[in-house]
Protein backbone atom coordinates (compact mmCIF):
# COMPACT_ATOMS: atom_id res chain seq x y z
CA UNK A 1 0.00 0.00 0.00
CA UNK A 2 1.12 3.31 -1.38
CA UNK A 3 0.47 6.17 1.47
CA UNK A 4 -1.59 9.19 0.67
CA UNK A 5 -0.09 12.68 0.74
CA UNK A 6 -2.61 14.21 3.17
CA UNK A 7 -3.62 17.99 3.92
CA UNK A 8 -2.28 17.57 7.38
CA UNK A 9 0.88 15.40 6.00
CA UNK A 10 1.45 17.92 3.46
CA UNK A 11 1.34 20.54 5.93
CA UNK A 12 4.11 18.92 8.58
CA UNK A 13 6.25 18.10 5.61
CA UNK A 14 6.07 22.09 4.59
CA UNK A 15 6.76 23.24 8.14
CA UNK A 16 9.80 20.27 8.96
CA UNK A 17 11.44 21.73 5.52
CA UNK A 18 10.72 25.45 6.49
CA UNK A 19 12.70 24.78 9.77
CA UNK A 20 15.56 22.92 8.02
CA UNK A 21 15.52 25.66 5.93
CA UNK A 22 15.92 28.22 8.29
CA UNK A 23 17.52 27.27 11.21
CA UNK A 24 20.76 27.33 9.57
CA UNK A 25 21.18 30.84 8.02
CA UNK A 26 23.49 29.52 5.32
CA UNK A 27 23.18 31.51 1.73
CA UNK A 28 23.84 28.17 0.27
CA UNK A 29 20.41 26.94 1.16
CA UNK A 30 19.00 29.23 -0.77
CA UNK A 31 20.93 30.62 -3.94
CA UNK A 32 22.63 28.49 -6.39
CA UNK A 33 25.99 28.35 -5.59
CA UNK A 34 26.46 27.08 -9.11
CA UNK A 35 26.91 30.95 -10.64
CA UNK A 36 29.72 32.68 -9.85
CA UNK A 37 29.34 36.20 -8.33
CA UNK A 38 31.50 38.85 -7.40
CA UNK A 39 32.18 39.69 -3.67
CA UNK A 40 31.67 43.56 -3.06
CA UNK A 41 31.69 45.21 0.31
CA UNK A 42 28.74 47.21 0.97
CA UNK A 43 29.07 48.86 4.22
CA UNK A 44 30.95 48.55 7.74
CA UNK A 45 28.63 47.42 11.06
CA UNK A 46 29.62 50.86 12.62
CA UNK A 47 27.84 52.84 9.54
CA UNK A 48 24.94 50.11 9.55
CA UNK A 49 21.77 51.51 11.85
CA UNK A 50 18.44 50.07 12.39
CA UNK A 51 15.86 51.38 9.82
CA UNK A 52 18.13 53.18 8.06
CA UNK A 53 18.57 52.15 4.36
CA UNK A 54 21.82 52.01 2.16
CA UNK A 55 21.56 51.86 -1.28
CA UNK A 56 24.54 50.37 -3.61
CA UNK A 57 24.36 48.20 -6.85
CA UNK A 58 24.99 44.53 -7.36
CA UNK A 59 26.34 42.78 -9.01
CA UNK A 60 27.22 45.13 -11.21
CA UNK A 61 26.34 49.14 -11.65
CA UNK A 62 23.11 49.02 -13.10
CA UNK A 63 21.46 46.89 -10.52
CA UNK A 64 20.06 49.33 -7.87
CA UNK A 65 20.04 47.43 -4.08
CA UNK A 66 19.19 48.21 -0.69
CA UNK A 67 20.82 46.90 2.29
CA UNK A 68 19.09 47.54 5.72
CA UNK A 69 19.20 46.34 9.01
CA UNK A 70 15.29 45.25 10.22
CA UNK A 71 16.14 45.84 13.92
CA UNK A 72 14.22 41.97 14.30
CA UNK A 73 15.83 38.31 13.05
CA UNK A 74 15.19 37.90 9.16
CA UNK A 75 15.44 34.73 7.01
CA UNK A 76 18.98 34.99 5.85
CA UNK A 77 19.44 38.03 7.69
CA UNK A 78 23.40 38.74 9.02
CA UNK A 79 25.36 40.33 12.48
CA UNK A 80 24.73 39.09 15.80
CA UNK A 81 20.88 39.93 15.58
CA UNK A 82 20.46 38.25 12.14
CA UNK A 83 18.33 41.14 11.31
CA UNK A 84 21.12 43.10 8.21
CA UNK A 85 19.49 41.82 5.02
CA UNK A 86 19.57 43.07 1.19
CA UNK A 87 17.65 43.14 -1.56
CA UNK A 88 16.84 44.18 -5.31
CA UNK A 89 15.80 47.60 -5.66
CA UNK A 90 13.92 47.02 -8.78
CA UNK A 91 10.65 45.83 -8.38
CA UNK A 92 9.46 42.18 -9.37
CA UNK A 93 6.29 43.18 -11.42
CA UNK A 94 7.28 45.77 -13.78
CA UNK A 95 10.77 47.11 -12.50
CA UNK A 96 10.34 50.27 -10.94
CA UNK A 97 12.22 51.57 -8.09
CA UNK A 98 11.06 50.41 -4.30
CA UNK A 99 11.77 51.59 -1.23
CA UNK A 100 12.72 50.76 2.52
CA UNK A 101 9.38 52.14 4.29
CA UNK A 102 8.12 51.46 8.04
CA UNK A 103 9.90 48.11 8.07
CA UNK A 104 8.99 46.79 4.58
CA UNK A 105 9.40 47.69 0.76
CA UNK A 106 7.29 49.27 -1.34
CA UNK A 107 6.95 50.22 -5.28
CA UNK A 108 5.11 53.38 -5.61
CA UNK A 109 4.42 52.43 -9.40
CA UNK A 110 1.74 49.76 -8.26
CA UNK A 111 2.24 49.64 -4.67
CA UNK A 112 3.80 46.12 -4.21
CA UNK A 113 5.22 45.62 -1.14
CA UNK A 114 8.00 43.26 0.18
CA UNK A 115 8.83 41.34 3.58
CA UNK A 116 12.51 42.26 4.10
CA UNK A 117 12.21 39.77 7.04
CA UNK A 118 10.57 36.46 5.43
CA UNK A 119 13.21 36.66 1.94
CA UNK A 120 11.14 39.38 0.32
CA UNK A 121 8.01 37.60 0.30
CA UNK A 122 5.12 39.73 -1.67
CA UNK A 123 2.17 40.66 -0.14
CA UNK A 124 0.16 43.32 -1.34
CA UNK A 125 0.06 44.82 -4.97
CA UNK A 126 0.56 43.47 -8.68
CA UNK A 127 4.31 41.50 -8.24
CA UNK A 128 3.72 38.17 -8.36
CA UNK A 129 7.45 37.21 -7.55
CA UNK A 130 9.56 37.77 -4.17
CA UNK A 131 12.22 40.45 -4.23
CA UNK A 132 15.60 39.39 -5.20
CA UNK A 133 17.59 38.87 -2.01
CA UNK A 134 21.16 39.60 -1.83
CA UNK A 135 22.94 36.82 0.18
CA UNK A 136 25.94 38.68 2.97
CA UNK A 137 28.93 37.99 4.90
CA UNK A 138 30.49 39.82 7.40
CA UNK A 139 34.30 39.63 7.73
CA UNK A 140 36.36 40.06 11.19
CA UNK A 141 36.82 43.93 10.62
CA UNK A 142 32.98 44.14 10.51
CA UNK A 143 33.12 45.04 6.61
CA UNK A 144 29.55 43.54 4.86
CA UNK A 145 29.87 42.07 1.52
CA UNK A 146 27.21 40.95 -1.38
CA UNK A 147 28.18 37.92 -2.16
CA UNK A 148 25.26 36.50 -4.81
CA UNK A 149 21.79 37.02 -5.74
CA UNK A 150 19.23 34.75 -4.47
CA UNK A 151 16.23 35.02 -7.42
CA UNK A 152 16.20 36.73 -10.65
CA UNK A 153 16.65 40.88 -11.20
CA UNK A 154 13.88 42.17 -12.90
CA UNK A 155 14.78 42.87 -16.67
CA UNK A 156 17.22 40.38 -16.56
CA UNK A 157 17.76 36.59 -18.55
CA UNK A 158 20.67 36.28 -16.04
CA UNK A 159 22.16 38.11 -13.00
CA UNK A 160 26.09 37.98 -14.49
Amino acid sequence: MTPTLTRRRFVKLTAAATALFTAGGKAQLWYAPSVTYPAVKVANLAQVKTGQPIPFNYPDASSPAILVKLGRPAIGGVGRERDIVAFSALCTHMGCPVQYEKGRFICRCHYSMFDPAKAGQTYQGLASSWLPQIPLRIDGKGDIYAVAVAGLIWGRVKNV
